[in-house]
């Protein structure tokens, strides 16, 4: 869709304005000429709704932010749930339903608001377990059985419990492991680019470090996508998905209208209003701070987002954005094979760290890809004597 912002006018405008309001994000329409424009006010708007959607707050109303005003609208009960497979259902309804079968003890996977298997599943044993047709649709009958129900898991969310005991259950090898590596972009989208400098090229040479290294450890390294192509985010999260995956990297650049900007940021699963993953925040947060260590790059944070990658995987997914090309330092840096080894083993080293579950680890930065392998090696022998 077209990107909307401050000095832009029409009717979509008219449009969006009606649903900042309809949130208590705008004032009451004023004068009728002014509604079809983009003001401060709709500027102020759009950032507070993006800010509490976890979303980029930029002010900008691009495809994700007019997605996220269109599912804002729903609540459970305006419309019939199903699992349509041509064009999944998304919205605030579908992620109401999926916290309410959690709540109930049924496993619809990440609570991200799309209607896929995993959620039709979950609904067909509600309905089966509590009399109803268990059709996977989510109707009047259906909704009254959920409204009038009880939890029956408490102390907690069972998402996020159900996240942390995999991983406690998936144990410290590293061997076996299934790892989707994504780097961003690719074929006839370069990303970011700058002084004949392609993003693409970078992440897809950093990605095929990450791969060799974690294959060398015996996990399967699986690449998203060929050199030559550029998957959409949807798609890469259903390779994912379709994978089973364990986990999955998401590798990227930045890039700023300032040339000061620069340093190193990482992303995880997260909408603000209590859903999140544990898993990712924690694997982000270790990302974060290993490559931190290790290339003296700034901090630009460990943060919660909503993009599609990162809500439509059903593992823990992490994003990682290593410095600006727009910034000449981290250009620079980026340029050196020999920095791109350094943060493929730091990103080897933080998989390995979150899976130790902090036993037998060691300080931030000393952990080396020799360690590794020397642990999973001396592991693997000891268990076959």
């Amino acid at each position: 869709m077209q990107l909307l912002r401050r000095g832009d006018s029409g009717p979509a405008v008219v449009e969006i304005r009606a649903k900042l309001r309809e949130y208590g994000l705008l004032a009451p329409p004023g004068p009728a000429p002014s509604e079809n424009y983009f003001d401060d006010d709709v500027e102020h708007a759009v950032q507070a709704f993006q800010q509490r959607r976890g979303l980029i707050t930029d002010g900008i109303v691009g495809h994700a932010t007019y997605r996220a005003l269109r599912e804002a609208s729903w609540k459970l009960g305006d419309r019939m749930l199903a699992l349509l497979v041509s064009s999944p259902m998304s919205g605030d309804d579908v992620a109401q339903l999926q916290e309410r079968l959690l709540e109930l003890g049924y496993d619809p996977g990440r609570p991200g608001g799309v209607f896929d298997d995993m959620t039709e599943n979950a609904l067909r044993g509600f309905q089966r377990d509590y009399g109803l047709t268990p059709d996977g649709v989510c109707g009047p009958a259906t909704l009254r059985s959920l409204r009038q129900l009880g939890r029956k898991v408490t102390g907690g969310r069972p998402g996020l419990l159900r996240e942390q005991e995999l991983l406690r259950r998936a144990g410290p090898r590293l061997r076996g492991k299934r790892i989707v590596v994504d780097p961003g972009h690719g074929g006839q989208d370069r990303g970011v680019q700058v002084s004949g400098v392609d993003e693409a090229d970078l992440v897809w040479d950093l990605g095929r470090r990450l791969v060799g290294r974690m294959a060398a450890t015996g996990m399967e390294a699986l690449l998203s996508r060929r050199e030559d192509t550029c998957p959409a985010d949807a798609e890469r999260a259903t390779f994912a998905n379709a994978a089973g995956a364990d986990l999955v990297l998401s590798l990227h650049t930045d890039a700023n209208h300032s040339m000061h900007a620069q340093g190193l940021a990482t992303f995880h699963f997260g909408n603000g209003s209590g859903a999140t993953s544990t898993v990712g925040e924690a694997l982000a947060g270790l990302i974060q701070r290993e490559l931190l260590t290790r290339t003296a790059m700034l901090n630009c944070g460990s943060q919660a987002r909503t993009w599609e990658l990162l809500r439509l995987t059903r593992m823990p997914t992490v994003r990682v954005e290593i410095g600006y090309l727009t910034n000449m330092g981290d250009r620079q840096k980026l340029l050196d094979p020999a920095f791109r080894d350094i943060v493929a083993e730091g990103i080897l080293v933080a998989v390995k760290r979150l899976y130790l579950l902090g036993q037998d680890d060691q300080p931030t930065g000393t952990f080396t890809f020799s360690d590794v392998l020397a642990r999973e090696l001396g592991r693997g022998q000891a268990q076959a004597i």
